[in-house]
């Protein structure tokens, strides 16, 4: 009995050991990938090149192969040097570093950990939500410093923690995701392996703020196999789980799908901050991202015992129109799970703001159309120009509010 008790206390305390240094790594992690000294992470810059070669030196740190001798596997694109003229004239070529690390366990099939490590820079690529972004440094903690800490963090697990898996792994972190997938896409046409031997592609983006009321962790491509369903509800975990069937997704996972490999993208959800220069290492739920990528051994784990994952192609998401004339400037809370639009982010000085639209309404009527979800709302948003105005029925503390948008 007491021999029984001493396992146990020290099962307990590894258990308890690991859990807190897979927390400070993470920490770490993203501490530097989101520090001001890498600006922004820009794609192409000289301190994206940073990140790229910090995280090699991890990657290196835990024995992982590489294709390359530092890890690094370049790619060029071109961009508009001035991004309000279209012409060819205007096009500049660029590199930029996707990060690729191997661990070779003699298999046939490999799985596929992903994350994107680029974010906006300072602002000058006119993606960003911040009313006046330029010359400003966007972090991205969230994105996707905390699924690039993510990989790194999987890498460390798998290389470290033997257990005569039956696939290799292959760890990528992607340069170029914010200018459209770019590193991905250039991926999947140049790939260290045969994509035919690809079992599957799991991704992370923004998977370090999760929401300690709700728990809720976003998990898509779900329809993408005939395993993943069972697999994702059988895998127990704190979380509550909102699936999504879809392959393609604004993120580096449809580059994989798009070549016919299925697909997971977690995701612990929207929030104020995205996309501008608050996205910072002080907002970041480091235990919740422990906890999703804990949950993620598991799953991955249990796929050990299956065979060679099928494909299946799912319907696409119908979001209207790929492009809109005008903006509302809001961000839409894709967790929630109501009827409506319900709105996580307000931009300043924007149409939603200037209406009188907070944080928190659901947007329930938009002109004469009832709004049942963000799909309802983009085909809504597409049929708008700049200087049309805009009626809007929102929800607000159980009381509809009617509103007045001018674009």
């Amino acid at each position: 009995m007491k021999k029984t008790q001493l396992v146990l206390l020290f099962l307990i305390a590894h258990i308890s050991l690991f859990s807190q240094s897979n927390q400070k790594l993470i920490q770490a992690h993203i501490k530097y990938l989101a520090s001001d000294s890498l600006k922004g992470r820009g794609t192409s810059s000289k301190e994206e090149l940073l990140a790229a070669n910090y995280i090699a030196k991890q990657f290196k740190l835990y024995n992982l192969k590489s294709f390359t001798p530092n890890y690094l596997k370049p790619f060029t694109f071109k961009r508009a040097k001035n991004p309000h003229d279209t012409s060819t004239a205007n096009l500049i070529e660029e590199k930029a570093n996707n990060v690729v690390g191997f661990i070779d366990n003699k298999a046939e099939n490999t799985i596929v950990i992903g994350a994107h490590y680029d974010h906006l820079g300072l602002g000058h690529d006119h993606n960003s939500l911040d009313a006046n972004p330029e010359n400003k440094i966007h972090n991205g903690a969230d994105d996707n410093a905390s699924g690039t800490a993510g990989v790194i963090e999987l890498a460390r697990y798998f290389a470290t923690n033997k257990k005569n898996e039956p696939f290799n792994f292959l760890f990528i972190c992607f340069s170029g995701e914010e200018l459209g997938l770019l590193g991905s896409k250039k991926y999947v046409e140049d790939s260290d392996i045969p994509l035919s031997k690809i079992n599957y592609m799991l991704n992370m983006d923004m998977i370090g703020r999760l929401n300690d009321s709700t728990k809720k962790l976003l998990v898509y491509g779900v329809g993408t196999s005939s395993n993943w369903v069972k697999l994702v509800d059988e895998t127990k975990s704190q979380f509550s789980i909102k699936k999504d069937s879809s392959g393609i997704g604004p993120s580096d996972q449809t580059s994989f799908y798009l070549k016919d490999i299925p697909v997971l993208h977690f995701f612990t959800g929207q929030h104020s901050d995205y996309h501008k220069p608050s996205d910072d290492i002080e907002k970041i739920n480091i235990k919740g991202e422990v906890a999703v990528l804990n949950y993620m051994i598991t799953l991955i784990e249990k796929t050990f015992l299956l065979p060679k994952f099928d494909f299946l192609k799912t319907r696409n998401p119908d979001t209207g129109k790929s492009s809109f004339k005008v903006t509302l400037g809001i961000m839409p809370d894709y967790a929630f799970d109501g009827e409506g639009l319900r709105i996580d982010g307000v931009t300043d000085n924007k149409p939603a703001f200037k209406a009188g639209i907070l944080k928190g309404d659901i947007i329930v009527e938009m002109g004469i159309e009832k709004i049942k979800n963000v799909q309802d709302y983009m085909k809504q948003l597409s049929n708008y120009k700049k200087g049309d105005a805009c009626s809007l029925k929102v929800l607000r503390e159980n009381k509809i509010i009617a509103l007045q948008a001018t674009f």
